[in-house]
């Protein structure tokens, strides 16, 4: 079941029905612009759902996760996640309802995909002006995080393949520390059964681990994106592996 031909027949029949569903679901999506952020989001992020079903069905990728216990249930908080699949984006919108994204503003340029996630309140930021957007991450993640909403951030900024280490950039630590709310730090090996810019997803169980929430109280940005570094990389080097043999 595992062999070159077949992987490239289920991940061809998970595409398949993948863009179109986006595409539907995005223009869907559109309507409930009117209704409040939370029933907004709840729609909006039944696609990622649908996906991961499919992906499951077609593909043979599953999923075990430890630390549930420790997402609060009374707390906005800042997310601070390992990135290395498109498989996380979509996992998460399963855990944390409504959440803002920090992300690249080109994305909500994407007809009906873009038009949909920005109906999501998302921080989109201009990578290219650095200092722009920090402050508006500060600004906006607070403004968020003031409203209920967990902040989702990806510390690394891009994907970056297993077995590898991105550049942890301070962002979320700072807001974090200046809006005052605790970083709840998550890692997980799903690159190896969906690699980034990858065709081919390849049968498995994504180990995910959700750590303990990281209080902000006596922490500067930078000891505490350190803190959240040494977490991430440290016990993804415990998970076993995901693909299967």
């Amino acid at each position: 079941m595992n062999s070159i031909p077949m992987l490239w027949l289920r991940s061809a029949l998970f595409e398949v029905v993948r863009i179109p569903l986006v595409v539907t679901w995005s223009l869907l999506s559109l309507l409930t612009w009117p209704l409040p952020l939370r029933y907004r989001y709840l729609f909006i992020s039944q696609w990622a759902r649908m996906t991961l079903a499919w992906l499951r069905i077609t593909c043979g990728v599953r999923w075990q996760v430890r630390g549930l216990e420790n997402i609060p249930r009374d707390t906005p908080v800042v997310v601070m996640c390992k990135h290395q699949s498109a498989w996380e984006t979509l996992y998460l919108q399963r855990l944390f309802v409504p959440q803002a994204w920090v992300l690249k503003r080109e994305l909500l340029w994407l007809p009906a995909f873009g038009w949909a996630l920005a109906l999501t309140r998302p921080i989109a930021i201009n990578r290219g002006d650095g200092r722009q957007a920090i402050k508006q991450v500060m600004v906006q993640g607070k403004e968020r995080l003031d409203d209920g909403e967990t902040v989702v951030i990806f510390p690394e900024g891009t994907r970056v393949a297993p077995g590898t280490r991105g550049t942890y950039h301070a962002g979320g630590a700072m807001l974090a520390t200046h809006a005052g709310y605790p970083v709840l730090p998550i890692t997980h090996n799903a690159g190896e059964c969906w690699p980034r810019n990858g065709f081919l997803k390849y049968p498995g169980t994504v180990q995910v681990v959700i750590g303990p929430l990281m209080p902000v109280t006596g922490k500067s940005s930078k000891q505490l994106i350190g803190a959240v570094e040494v977490w991430i990389e440290d016990t993804l080097a415990t998970l076993p592996p995901a693909r299967q043999s």
